[in-house]
């Protein structure tokens, strides 16, 4: 066995961000954090936050943290940093797909068109201009852009998570006795019921009427309860028509609702909690409706388009669910003649056009998308290039970074040549020790030709590195499935004379 622990995570995740420094500026840890999608108030991460607010009361430059603070703020949380920093996310590349969605968002900004719903006095307050989109991943990774922490109303955007709640609570069968699972075709409000007595679909104003729900990201307004009150007589009417007891509102921003959206897209655990909030049942139900019935008369060419679950409202908002992946709110109040969001339908379009997110897209020969769940390029290839390459430019900031995404340290290229043949050869002193003290990779592998990094360092006359993995020899001591410290040992006892 090598001699010595293997870096903790603490140490190998302090390594990755000081890039060499000593102490690591707080701002550069949170900069460092936001760029993988957790937010500080994840409540995850509740732990570090709060150890980290309390270690920089204590410091004295209260702004700089050393390699032990570091790790005392950091290890209640470290299975989840980790994870961050290695980019073991559902989407890795966040800030490049987040780029994206930056992108999509200021394309669908520019569309003009629609009318803000002016049948409840107050949806028709809202501004036509307004206009943001939220995400969050089944890993928790969020992004918002626009404006998102401006509460609007759900209106039938809640729909779906009754039907969810319903389900989960009183089971699939009894709830589908007074419901069916066919749309109508018919306008949303029609007073209709199918042949069997039922209502055709779960969502659609039939089912409007509904006392609060207990969840947090849900608050009451009294001016549009008010508001629907005063101007909602057909709802009413739909409402005593199936004896329901009371009409209320309820309000969400872009950010709470995208939250709602990833715990469907999370088989019913809400991504930033862990909890459980839905069974998988009430989730498989959900999510087939929204696919076929969430778009009122546009839910065909939406499910033809973009093939994922959604459901609209007349506020504005679009609850968009890309199953296993992510959950997104898109809102803006200006609607087309169907019902739905102008901006949120273009905006749904464009991602789905750029990424493989559409129900079908994983066909087998189907052109190629983004697919932002993936890292680009061939992985295998584009890892060893980038590591040797570090260690041909001395870039030890890279090599911690490749250190903590855990990657192998000791693969090799196609003349099984590793990042410790290659920095010593260049003479690159501070690689070197890295590789052999934070990495504890082999010594003495061999290349194709069976030369060891001793060997290079020899031949290229860098007597400092050579002397370095000289002395490592005696803490070396290879496993019993490996020989290649026991022969190098040999090959090199006589070496001493040659410095």
């Amino acid at each position: 066995m090598k001699q010595g622990l293997l870096p903790s995570l603490e140490d190998l995740l302090f390594y990755t961000i000081a890039e060499g420094q000593e102490k690591i500026p707080v701002h550069k840890f949170i900069t460092a954090l936001k760029s993988t999608g957790l937010r500080t108030s994840d409540p995850r991460l509740k732990e570090c936050m709060d150890m980290l607010r309390l270690t920089l009361q204590t410091t004295s430059d209260g702004v700089m943290l050393d390699k032990d603070l570091f790790k005392k703020c950091v290890q209640s949380n470290i299975v989840l940093l980790t994870q961050a920093f290695r980019r073991k996310f559902v989407i890795p590349d966040f800030m490049s797909f987040t780029s994206h969605i930056d992108e999509l968002y200021e394309s669908a900004k520019k569309q003009s068109g629609g009318k803000v719903a002016d049948y409840i006095p107050q949806l028709a307050k809202f501004s036509p201009d307004l206009w943001g989109v939220s995400l969050c991943t089944v890993d928790g990774q969020r992004h918002s852009v626009g404006d998102t922490k401006v509460p609007f109303c759900l209106q039938s955007c809640v729909k779906p998570l009754k039907y969810a709640i319903a389900v989960n609570d009183l089971g699939t069968e009894y709830v589908h006795r007074y419901v069916g699972k066919e749309p109508s075709g018919l306008r949303f409000n029609k007073l209709f019921l199918n042949e069997d007595g039922k209502r055709y679909i779960i969502l659609n104003n039939a089912n409007t009427q509904f006392d609060m729900l207990p969840c947090p990201f849900f608050f009451f307004s009294s001016f549009r309860f008010q508001s629907e009150r005063e101007s909602g007589d057909r709802n009413f009417a739909i409402g005593y028509y199936l004896k329901e007891k009371k009409l209320c509102s309820i309000e969400v921003t872009c950010e709470s609702a995208s939250v709602m959206a990833a715990t469907l897209a999370n088989g019913g655990f809400c991504p930033i909690t862990g909890e459980r909030v839905l069974s998988p049942e009430a989730v498989r139900n959900t999510l087939s409706l929204m696919h076929s019935c969430g778009m009122y008369d546009f839910s065909g060419q939406f499910a033809f388009h973009v093939g994922l679950p959604a459901k609209s409202g007349v506020a504005g908002g679009i609850l968009l669910v890309v199953p296993n992946v992510m959950g997104l709110m898109c809102w803006s109040p200006p609607l087309d003649k169907m019902g739905n969001s102008v901006k949120g339908i273009h905006f749904c379009h464009d991602l789905v056009s750029l990424c493989n997110f559409h129900n079908y897209d994983n066909l087998r020969h189907f052109a190629k998308k983004l697919d932002p769940r993936r890292e680009g390029g061939d992985q295998r290839v584009k890892s060893v290039i980038n590591l040797l390459f570090a260690a041909y430019t001395g870039d030890v900031s890279a090599l911690r970074r490749f250190a903590l995404s855990g990657m192998d340290m000791e693969q090799r290229d196609y003349d099984s040549r590793t990042a410790l043949h290659v920095a010593a050869a260049e003479g690159h002193v501070d690689v070197v020790k890295f590789l052999l003290e934070a990495c504890k990779v082999n010594p003495f592998p061999k290349d194709r030709w069976n030369n060891t990094p001793m060997d290079e360092a020899l031949h290229f006359g860098h007597h400092d590195v050579f002397k370095i993995l000289q002395e490592y020899q005696v803490q070396y001591t290879p496993s019993e499935d490996n020989n290649d410290g026991k022969e190098n040992r040999t090959v090199h006892k006589n070496l001493d004379g040659l410095l």
